[in-house]
Protein backbone atom coordinates (compact mmCIF):
# COMPACT_ATOMS: atom_id res chain seq x y z
CA UNK A 1 0.00 0.00 0.00
CA UNK A 2 2.94 2.32 0.76
CA UNK A 3 4.20 2.11 -2.67
CA UNK A 4 0.88 1.81 -4.61
CA UNK A 5 -0.24 4.77 -2.76
CA UNK A 6 2.74 7.26 -4.30
CA UNK A 7 1.26 6.50 -7.89
CA UNK A 8 -1.78 9.23 -6.32
CA UNK A 9 0.48 11.38 -3.67
CA UNK A 10 -0.73 9.87 -1.10
CA UNK A 11 1.29 8.25 1.79
CA UNK A 12 0.51 5.49 3.69
CA UNK A 13 0.24 5.52 7.38
CA UNK A 14 -1.60 2.80 8.75
CA UNK A 15 -4.07 4.53 10.21
CA UNK A 16 -6.37 2.62 8.52
CA UNK A 17 -5.25 -1.19 9.13
CA UNK A 18 -7.25 -1.33 12.08
CA UNK A 19 -10.27 -0.53 9.84
CA UNK A 20 -9.38 -3.16 7.36
CA UNK A 21 -8.20 -6.29 9.13
CA UNK A 22 -10.15 -8.96 8.66
CA UNK A 23 -12.62 -7.63 5.93
CA UNK A 24 -13.23 -8.89 3.03
CA UNK A 25 -11.20 -7.29 -0.22
CA UNK A 26 -14.18 -5.02 -1.40
CA UNK A 27 -14.81 -3.66 2.44
CA UNK A 28 -11.35 -2.98 2.62
CA UNK A 29 -10.33 -1.13 -0.91
CA UNK A 30 -13.43 0.61 0.32
CA UNK A 31 -11.74 2.15 3.53
CA UNK A 32 -8.73 3.07 1.56
CA UNK A 33 -10.61 4.73 -0.94
CA UNK A 34 -12.96 6.56 1.57
CA UNK A 35 -9.78 7.45 3.82
CA UNK A 36 -7.60 8.69 1.18
CA UNK A 37 -9.25 10.43 -0.89
CA UNK A 38 -8.77 8.11 -4.07
CA UNK A 39 -10.16 9.16 -7.41
CA UNK A 40 -11.29 5.79 -8.25
CA UNK A 41 -13.29 3.20 -6.98
CA UNK A 42 -13.17 0.34 -4.87
CA UNK A 43 -13.17 -1.94 -7.26
CA UNK A 44 -10.39 0.01 -9.49
CA UNK A 45 -8.80 -0.59 -6.66
CA UNK A 46 -8.98 -3.90 -6.02
CA UNK A 47 -7.83 -4.50 -9.84
CA UNK A 48 -4.96 -2.08 -9.21
CA UNK A 49 -3.73 -3.39 -6.44
CA UNK A 50 -4.37 -7.51 -6.21
CA UNK A 51 -1.27 -7.68 -9.09
CA UNK A 52 0.80 -6.34 -6.44
CA UNK A 53 -0.26 -8.07 -3.75
CA UNK A 54 0.21 -11.17 -5.94
CA UNK A 55 3.73 -10.94 -6.24
CA UNK A 56 4.32 -10.22 -2.51
CA UNK A 57 2.42 -13.47 -1.45
CA UNK A 58 5.70 -15.77 -1.69
CA UNK A 59 7.40 -13.28 0.72
CA UNK A 60 4.81 -13.26 3.78
CA UNK A 61 5.96 -15.21 6.57
CA UNK A 62 4.04 -17.14 8.96
CA UNK A 63 3.21 -15.61 12.32
CA UNK A 64 5.18 -16.76 15.10
CA UNK A 65 3.88 -19.97 16.46
CA UNK A 66 1.84 -20.87 13.43
CA UNK A 67 3.66 -23.95 12.00
CA UNK A 68 4.43 -24.86 15.81
CA UNK A 69 0.43 -25.06 16.56
CA UNK A 70 -0.76 -26.77 13.09
CA UNK A 71 2.24 -29.40 13.48
CA UNK A 72 1.39 -30.04 17.14
CA UNK A 73 -2.46 -30.53 16.12
CA UNK A 74 -1.75 -32.44 13.04
CA UNK A 75 0.53 -34.81 14.99
CA UNK A 76 -2.27 -35.46 17.17
CA UNK A 77 -5.14 -35.73 14.41
CA UNK A 78 -6.93 -32.75 15.43
CA UNK A 79 -9.46 -31.83 12.66
CA UNK A 80 -8.35 -28.33 11.49
CA UNK A 81 -10.09 -25.90 9.14
CA UNK A 82 -9.10 -22.57 7.57
CA UNK A 83 -11.61 -20.12 7.06
CA UNK A 84 -11.22 -16.41 5.60
CA UNK A 85 -12.90 -13.59 3.91
CA UNK A 86 -10.37 -13.52 1.58
CA UNK A 87 -11.33 -15.51 -2.29
CA UNK A 88 -10.63 -19.20 -1.73
CA UNK A 89 -8.35 -18.76 -4.74
CA UNK A 90 -5.97 -16.45 -3.06
CA UNK A 91 -5.93 -18.43 0.27
CA UNK A 92 -4.87 -21.54 -1.41
CA UNK A 93 -2.02 -19.43 -3.46
CA UNK A 94 -0.84 -17.83 -0.17
CA UNK A 95 -0.72 -21.13 2.14
CA UNK A 96 1.07 -22.91 -0.92
CA UNK A 97 4.46 -21.41 0.31
CA UNK A 98 4.26 -23.21 3.48
CA UNK A 99 5.04 -26.28 3.77
CA UNK A 100 2.31 -28.81 4.64
CA UNK A 101 -0.43 -26.51 5.33
CA UNK A 102 -2.62 -27.10 2.69
CA UNK A 103 -2.62 -30.96 4.04
CA UNK A 104 -3.13 -29.99 7.48
CA UNK A 105 -6.94 -28.17 6.68
CA UNK A 106 -9.50 -30.86 6.36
CA UNK A 107 -11.76 -28.06 5.31
CA UNK A 108 -10.27 -25.06 3.18
CA UNK A 109 -13.37 -22.44 2.59
CA UNK A 110 -12.94 -18.32 1.72
CA UNK A 111 -15.46 -15.69 1.61
CA UNK A 112 -16.45 -15.98 -2.24
CA UNK A 113 -18.30 -19.41 -1.24
CA UNK A 114 -20.63 -17.77 1.22
CA UNK A 115 -22.79 -14.93 0.61
CA UNK A 116 -22.32 -12.63 3.78
CA UNK A 117 -18.55 -12.49 4.63
CA UNK A 118 -17.28 -11.90 8.83
CA UNK A 119 -18.51 -10.95 10.93
CA UNK A 120 -21.93 -12.72 9.47
CA UNK A 121 -21.32 -16.28 11.43
CA UNK A 122 -22.06 -18.00 8.15
CA UNK A 123 -18.25 -18.87 6.95
CA UNK A 124 -17.94 -20.41 10.92
CA UNK A 125 -21.47 -22.36 10.30
CA UNK A 126 -20.70 -23.85 6.80
CA UNK A 127 -17.05 -24.97 7.93
CA UNK A 128 -18.71 -26.72 10.97
CA UNK A 129 -20.91 -27.96 8.23
CA UNK A 130 -18.50 -29.18 6.47
CA UNK A 131 -16.43 -30.68 8.89
CA UNK A 132 -20.06 -32.85 10.12
CA UNK A 133 -19.24 -30.76 13.82
CA UNK A 134 -21.66 -29.19 16.13
CA UNK A 135 -20.52 -25.19 15.92
CA UNK A 136 -20.72 -25.81 19.71
CA UNK A 137 -17.58 -28.35 19.81
CA UNK A 138 -15.58 -25.79 17.36
CA UNK A 139 -12.74 -23.50 18.83
CA UNK A 140 -11.93 -20.20 16.55
CA UNK A 141 -8.89 -18.81 16.54
CA UNK A 142 -8.69 -15.25 15.27
CA UNK A 143 -6.85 -12.08 14.46
CA UNK A 144 -9.49 -9.79 13.85
CA UNK A 145 -12.23 -7.92 15.47
CA UNK A 146 -14.78 -9.12 12.47
CA UNK A 147 -13.53 -12.85 12.67
CA UNK A 148 -14.13 -12.37 16.56
CA UNK A 149 -17.71 -11.31 16.58
CA UNK A 150 -18.44 -14.18 13.69
CA UNK A 151 -17.29 -17.32 15.64
CA UNK A 152 -19.50 -15.66 18.91
CA UNK A 153 -22.21 -14.99 16.25
CA UNK A 154 -21.86 -18.96 15.56
CA UNK A 155 -21.72 -19.34 19.16
CA UNK A 156 -17.96 -20.86 18.89
CA UNK A 157 -15.66 -20.31 21.66
CA UNK A 158 -13.30 -17.96 20.66
CA UNK A 159 -9.39 -17.47 20.87
CA UNK A 160 -7.82 -13.99 19.84
CA UNK A 161 -4.70 -13.34 18.56
CA UNK A 162 -4.87 -9.37 17.97
CA UNK A 163 -2.80 -8.93 14.64
CA UNK A 164 -1.70 -5.59 15.36
CA UNK A 165 0.30 -4.03 18.22
CA UNK A 166 -1.53 -2.78 21.63
CA UNK A 167 -5.22 -3.41 20.26
CA UNK A 168 -6.33 -5.81 22.77
CA UNK A 169 -8.63 -3.79 24.88
CA UNK A 170 -10.92 -4.04 21.78
CA UNK A 171 -11.24 -7.55 21.99
CA UNK A 172 -13.73 -8.19 24.48
CA UNK A 173 -15.93 -10.42 23.41
CA UNK A 174 -13.72 -13.40 22.35
CA UNK A 175 -13.19 -15.90 25.29
CA UNK A 176 -9.51 -14.75 25.88
CA UNK A 177 -6.84 -12.53 23.92
CA UNK A 178 -3.33 -13.50 23.64
CA UNK A 179 -0.19 -12.34 23.11
CA UNK A 180 0.62 -14.67 20.27
CA UNK A 181 0.15 -18.40 19.07
CA UNK A 182 3.50 -18.89 20.75
CA UNK A 183 0.59 -18.36 23.59
CA UNK A 184 -2.10 -20.90 22.92
CA UNK A 185 -2.01 -23.61 25.27
CA UNK A 186 -4.20 -26.27 24.15
CA UNK A 187 -5.32 -27.58 27.20
CA UNK A 188 -7.64 -24.99 28.46
CA UNK A 189 -9.80 -26.19 25.68
CA UNK A 190 -9.74 -29.82 25.81
CA UNK A 191 -6.88 -30.27 23.11
CA UNK A 192 -3.53 -31.98 23.88
CA UNK A 193 -0.73 -30.12 25.35
CA UNK A 194 2.44 -28.66 23.89
CA UNK A 195 5.55 -30.77 24.63
CA UNK A 196 7.60 -27.82 24.61
CA UNK A 197 6.48 -25.77 27.33
CA UNK A 198 8.47 -24.97 30.58
CA UNK A 199 6.14 -23.58 33.33
CA UNK A 200 4.81 -20.70 31.54
CA UNK A 201 3.05 -19.39 34.25
CA UNK A 202 18.97 -3.74 33.93
CA UNK A 203 21.11 -2.48 36.87
CA UNK A 204 17.87 -0.81 38.42
CA UNK A 205 16.88 -4.29 38.81
CA UNK A 206 20.43 -5.80 40.04
CA UNK A 207 20.25 -7.72 36.33
CA UNK A 208 22.34 -6.61 33.86
CA UNK A 209 21.22 -6.70 30.77
CA UNK A 210 22.93 -6.17 26.94
CA UNK A 211 21.47 -2.72 25.84
CA UNK A 212 20.84 -3.08 22.26
CA UNK A 213 19.86 -0.14 20.12
CA UNK A 214 16.70 -1.00 18.35
CA UNK A 215 18.37 1.31 15.42
CA UNK A 216 18.84 -2.34 12.67
CA UNK A 217 16.25 -4.08 14.37
CA UNK A 218 12.98 -2.98 13.02
CA UNK A 219 12.03 -5.98 11.11
CA UNK A 220 12.82 -8.47 13.82
CA UNK A 221 11.18 -6.10 16.10
CA UNK A 222 7.87 -6.25 14.08
CA UNK A 223 7.81 -9.57 13.47
CA UNK A 224 8.10 -11.29 16.88
CA UNK A 225 5.68 -10.59 19.25
CA UNK A 226 6.43 -9.15 22.46
CA UNK A 227 7.51 -11.48 25.73
CA UNK A 228 9.88 -13.47 27.29
CA UNK A 229 12.55 -15.58 25.21
CA UNK A 230 15.41 -17.77 25.55
CA UNK A 231 18.59 -18.79 24.17
CA UNK A 232 22.22 -18.30 23.39
CA UNK A 233 24.60 -15.55 23.19
CA UNK A 234 27.97 -15.64 21.77
CA UNK A 235 30.41 -12.14 22.82
CA UNK A 236 33.41 -12.12 20.30
CA UNK A 237 36.02 -12.36 23.58
CA UNK A 238 34.64 -14.58 25.88
CA UNK A 239 32.46 -17.55 24.80
CA UNK A 240 29.09 -18.40 24.45
CA UNK A 241 26.58 -18.23 27.33
CA UNK A 242 23.04 -18.65 27.98
CA UNK A 243 20.65 -16.16 27.68
CA UNK A 244 16.64 -14.99 28.24
CA UNK A 245 16.04 -11.79 26.73
CA UNK A 246 13.00 -9.35 26.25
CA UNK A 247 11.36 -7.88 23.17
CA UNK A 248 8.58 -4.99 23.63
CA UNK A 249 7.83 -1.72 25.62
CA UNK A 250 9.22 -2.95 29.63
CA UNK A 251 5.52 -1.56 30.31
CA UNK A 252 6.73 -1.08 34.11
CA UNK A 253 8.95 1.66 33.05
CA UNK A 254 6.62 2.82 30.62
CA UNK A 255 9.17 2.87 27.25
CA UNK A 256 7.73 4.29 24.46
CA UNK A 257 10.13 1.93 21.68
CA UNK A 258 9.86 -1.33 21.44
CA UNK A 259 13.29 -3.10 22.19
CA UNK A 260 15.86 -5.94 22.75
CA UNK A 261 17.13 -6.86 26.03
CA UNK A 262 19.23 -9.68 26.40
CA UNK A 263 19.99 -11.00 29.86
CA UNK A 264 23.65 -13.18 29.42
CA UNK A 265 23.25 -15.52 32.80
CA UNK A 266 26.60 -15.43 33.96
CA UNK A 267 28.51 -13.48 36.67
CA UNK A 268 30.82 -10.81 34.43
CA UNK A 269 33.58 -8.97 36.44
CA UNK A 270 33.40 -5.99 34.01
CA UNK A 271 31.10 -4.28 31.34
CA UNK A 272 31.83 -5.11 28.20
CA UNK A 273 30.35 -2.89 26.01
CA UNK A 274 31.61 -2.49 21.87
CA UNK A 275 32.13 -6.10 21.87
CA UNK A 276 30.49 -8.36 19.02
CA UNK A 277 27.28 -9.96 20.14
CA UNK A 278 25.79 -12.66 18.50
CA UNK A 279 21.82 -14.18 20.11
CA UNK A 280 20.02 -17.29 19.25
CA UNK A 281 16.42 -16.60 20.53
CA UNK A 282 15.52 -20.92 20.66
CA UNK A 283 12.51 -20.80 22.97
CA UNK A 284 9.67 -18.97 24.09
CA UNK A 285 8.74 -18.49 28.11
CA UNK A 286 6.00 -16.22 28.55
CA UNK A 287 3.99 -13.11 27.05
CA UNK A 288 5.21 -9.39 27.91
CA UNK A 289 3.32 -8.15 31.40
CA UNK A 290 3.16 -5.32 33.76
CA UNK A 291 3.53 -5.64 37.62
CA UNK A 292 2.79 -3.64 40.55
CA UNK A 293 6.00 -3.35 42.42
CA UNK A 294 9.62 -3.40 41.52
CA UNK A 295 9.95 -6.13 43.76
CA UNK A 296 7.43 -8.22 41.93
CA UNK A 297 8.81 -7.73 38.56
CA UNK A 298 12.35 -8.87 39.61
CA UNK A 299 10.94 -11.82 40.99
CA UNK A 300 9.02 -12.49 37.77
CA UNK A 301 12.89 -12.45 35.56
CA UNK A 302 14.72 -14.26 37.90
CA UNK A 303 12.00 -17.04 36.78
CA UNK A 304 12.01 -16.53 33.69
CA UNK A 305 15.98 -17.30 34.06
CA UNK A 306 15.26 -20.36 36.00
CA UNK A 307 13.20 -21.85 33.01
CA UNK A 308 16.02 -20.52 30.27
CA UNK A 309 18.69 -22.41 32.48
CA UNK A 310 16.56 -25.29 32.92
CA UNK A 311 15.17 -25.71 28.98
CA UNK A 312 19.18 -25.17 27.77
CA UNK A 313 19.64 -27.86 29.09
CA UNK A 314 17.49 -29.86 27.00
CA UNK A 315 18.53 -31.34 23.85
CA UNK A 316 16.10 -29.90 22.40
CA UNK A 317 17.65 -26.12 22.59
CA UNK A 318 21.33 -27.23 23.64
CA UNK A 319 22.47 -27.97 20.31
CA UNK A 320 22.22 -24.24 19.24
CA UNK A 321 24.88 -23.93 21.45
CA UNK A 322 27.38 -24.52 18.44
CA UNK A 323 25.64 -22.96 15.99
CA UNK A 324 28.06 -21.67 13.12
CA UNK A 325 26.38 -18.09 13.81
CA UNK A 326 27.21 -17.64 17.29
CA UNK A 327 30.51 -19.57 16.81
CA UNK A 328 31.44 -17.06 14.20
CA UNK A 329 31.65 -14.18 16.51
CA UNK A 330 34.50 -15.76 18.76
CA UNK A 331 37.87 -14.25 18.22
CA UNK A 332 40.14 -17.35 17.11
CA UNK A 333 43.28 -18.38 19.63
CA UNK A 334 46.30 -17.86 17.55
Amino acid sequence: MRDYLVKYGKQWDGRGAHKIVGKTPYEAATVVVEDYGLPITADGLLSEITPIFSEQWCNIKAQPGANRLINHLRGHGVPMALASNSSKENILTKISYHQGWKESFSVIIGGDEVSSGKPSPEIFLETAKRLNMDPSSCLVIEDSIPGVAAGKAAEMEVVAVPSLPKQSHLFTSADEVINSLLDFQPEKWGLPAFEDCFGRGSKVLGIPTANLSAEGYSAVLSEHPSGVYFGWAGLSSRGVYKMVMSIGWNPYFNNSEKTIEPWLLHDFNEDFYGEDLRLAIVGYIRPEANFSSLESLVAKIHEDRDIAEKALELPLYSKYKDDPYIKSSLKQNS
